[in-house]
């Protein structure tokens, strides 16, 4: 081996080296003090040596060179000696900052920045429900379950479902277990048969049987002032939800995982989570397409304007059609969403007005579902107020998805070769693709991939953390 080859290779296993030590530090600080690190928003709790590497590369995208491991690793040390009570923390942020005030002290610099955290205790928790099992259910439970840190943020209780076989609660959980799609549970999984309940990475979770909502008694397992996530459909009005409230115990709010109708707050998180008051008790996380444009269309329109516009979904297929041709109340939506692209409508371009009233009348919307199993891509035709072109949308949107109020909403990439795979499992909640971009004067066509299921699946998560106040405090304070 030449010394070129060695030397690059001896750099490797340095950067390894360093990743693989501050891994356990990571952990015990997220288990035991609800202190939750990331590299400009790129979490590092739960991942691999790897995982850390490509974090620390992942800077040069914003910093403009790549992030020193041997800077972020002492500043883990210093920070499982301090054992501040919980935050959230950037490690970019807090080298660079150091770095930039000249001081020699890094123990004395961080318990000035974190002051506020030193000494603070974790809360209580907070119960979570999952009303409904399905693809979104499963992908909360997995999200929450990852999160959970010390056990005192969002704590998953119970799950309410229609039993539907004898074996009902086996089925469950292998479903948890494996996802052809997502892959397998991080983790590990065990039934309780003789109590009723999976137990899934040390949380317990109560598998409730039972077709109406009035027939819970959510305090009989211990669970109070929950709030429960409804992921079936079944009710997309108040009146319905109220049901969770009205007649039964332990349960305080409740959010739905599709559009509400009529005048329920649809919230859109990053967008309009602000509208949030304790007087919601039900309310909607809006649809997963509504998520992934209205980010983008907020911040088009705050840069250049938009007189008006046509959303075009590419949808991948859904439980709601059918494997192969047969009868479906739906129109086309009985043919074989295996076989067939499906023109559908769309309530996504409506929708974003109820998150962004400025966008009242301005959209019109269709879809086309086709036969993919997961992301999907919304083709955005906006009219804007602006001439523009390429060149100054793409940066402004690159920048809004590294630095912006909005970074964990848009995601932006350019690469002749990506395609809808490489987006399973991103947890942005559009990503916009910047080689596809056309712009023609005041005409801009942007292309926004998503994962339906799981980039959803965050946005809820996102909603739930503020309803239970249960996201640590970022320091350094993050830029708007």
């Amino acid at each position: 081996m030449n010394q070129r080859a060695v030397s690059h290779l001896e750099a490797w296993k340095s950067k390894q080296e360093l990743a693989e030590r501050m891994i356990p530090l990571i952990g015990q600080l997220y288990r035991d003090h609800d202190v939750v690190m990331s590299v400009h928003g790129r979490s590092l709790v739960g991942r691999s040596a790897i995982d850390i590497i490509r974090a620390h590369s992942y800077a040069r995208k914003i910093d403009e060179v790549e992030l020193p491991l041997a800077e972020t690793s002492a500043i883990v040390e210093a920070l499982a000696t301090i054992q501040p009570g919980p935050v959230s923390v950037d490690l970019a942020l807090l080298a660079n900052e150091f770095r930039a005030s000249g001081s020699q002290d890094l123990e004395g610099y961080l318990r000035g920045v974190l002051a506020p955290a030193i000494g603070a205790q974790p809360g209580t928790g907070t119960d979570v429900v999952l009303y409904g099992f399905g693809r979104i259910g499963r992908l909360l439970a997995r999200i929450i379950i990852d999160h959970s840190g010390s056990g005192n943020g969002l704590n998953l209780r119970a799950i309410v479902v229609r039993k539907g076989a004898e074996n009902d609660l086996v089925k469950r959980a292998n479903l948890l277990r494996r996802d052809s799609v997502h892959g397998p549970f991080n983790g590990t999984i065990k039934v309780l048969e003789d109590e009723n309940a999976i137990l899934a990475n040390g949380v317990r979770i109560q598998v409730i049987y039972s077709n109406d909502p009035a027939t819970v008694d959510y305090t009989e397992y211990g669970i109070e002032n929950a709030i429960l996530v409804d992921n079936t459909g079944r009710w997309r009005d108040a009146e319905g939800l109220s049901q969770h409230l009205e007649h039964t115990k332990g349960i305080s709010r409740v959010l739905l995982t599709a559009p509400g109708k009529g005048d329920m707050l649809n919230v859109v998180y990053g967008v309009n989570n602000d509208k949030i008051t304790d007087a919601h008790t039900i309310l909607s996380a809006a649809s997963c397409t509504t998520n992934a444009i209205t980010p983008v269309l907020k911040v088009i329109n705050d840069k250049f304007g938009v007189k008006q516009g046509h959303v075009e979904t590419v949808h991948s297929y859904t439980n709601d059609q059918n494997l192969i041709d047969n009868f479906h109340k739906g129109d086309r939506r009985g043919r074989s969403a295996a076989l067939n692209m499906v023109l559908a409508e769309t309530g996504a371009a409506k929708a974003v007005s109820k998150a962004l009233p400025e966008f009242e009348g301005k959209l019109t919307g269709n879809a086309i579902r086709v036969p993919t199993p997961d992301v999907s891509m919304a083709v955005l035709n906006l009219q804007l107020e602006t001439e523009t072109d390429r060149d100054e949308i793409n940066a402004f949107l690159e920048k809004v998805s590294l630095t912006g109020a909005l970074r964990t909403q848009i995601d932006y990439v350019e690469s002749p070769e990506i395609v809808s795979t490489d987006f399973v499992g991103s947890n942005r909640a559009g990503i916009v693709d910047g080689l596809a971009t056309i712009v023609t004067g005041n005409t801009a066509i942007l292309y926004v991939w998503y994962d339906n299921e799981y980039g959803y699946s965050c946005q809820v998560v996102r909603i739930i953390e503020q309803l239970a106040g249960s996201h640590p405090a970022h320091l350094p304070a993050l830029e708007a």
